[in-house]
């Protein structure tokens, strides 16, 4: 329960009482999922109430920011950054790194959010594919956690030191349950396949350009895994 709490206070703002130990969920970052079906959840509640679909995709999306605390959204803004940044691995990871966010990183955040509203919108169900977004947003992270040697110390090179190579495989377990969704058996196996193969190229692309990952790429990750998953609900 400790590691839950522990999760859960660091991926989102919900009030959980008094912090609890990190170590507790640095050792077991598998449980990563767990997050998603609490925060996708709280999510889909209102969104069942709202019968115009378009307005039931922005609170979505709202919901799953608000809830996280843009803690995530954050990273996506700093990597979009770092891509668009001109010249050699020192200058891609300054621009990553830095505090301010440039254009890079607003064309990044347009592009995610607009894709994921975009995919809810046309969803058959958008409380189911908010759910299934957010938990396979959730494993990804989990991936680098466990697959992303770190290039500078950080919340991710502290987390990474805890995980070993395994993790994934109890993270993609704690995703099956997806399979009771209302969704096809088909939209969630591809699911699954597109949040192992979003942070698989993420990891290739910042090994290449930035000798490794931080916390921005693996926040970075979470969200746009979770607007390439409920795209692939849709156009399968």
């Amino acid at each position: 329960m400790s590691s839950l709490l522990s999760l859960l206070q660091f991926t989102t703002i919900l009030p959980l009482g008094k912090p609890q130990d990190f170590d507790a969920f640095a050792r077991r970052s598998w449980l990563y999922p767990v997050a998603g079906y609490v925060v996708g959840g709280i999510a889909a509640i209102p969104v069942l109430f709202i019968a115009n679909q378009t307005v039931a995709a922005a609170v979505a999306v709202a919901l799953v920011l608000l809830i996280s605390g843009a803690h995530h959204f954050d990273g996506l803004l700093d990597l979009g950054d770092g891509l668009m940044a001109h010249g050699d691995r020192e200058k891609r990871v300054r621009a990553l790194t830095d505090r301010q966010v440039g254009a890079g990183g607003v064309a990044a955040g347009i592009v995610t959010t607009l894709l994921l509203a975009a995919g809810l919108q046309a969803s058959a169900s958008v409380a189911a594919a908010i759910i299934a977004g957010e938990v396979c947003a959730k494993f990804s992270m989990v991936f680098l956690t466990a697959y992303g040697e770190p290039f500078r110390e950080g919340i991710h090179s502290y987390l990474h030191s805890f995980a070993r190579p395994y993790f994934p495989v109890p993270a993609l377990l704690l995703c099956l349950p997806l399979f009771l969704l209302p969704l096809a058996p088909v939209k969630v196996f591809g699911a699954l396949v597109v949040m192992v193969l979003c942070p698989a190229i993420l990891l290739l692309l910042a090994r290449r350009l930035f000798g490794g990952v931080n916390g921005d790429i693996a926040g970075a990750s979470n969200e746009i895994t979770r607007a390439m998953v409920v795209i692939t609900l849709v156009l399968l």
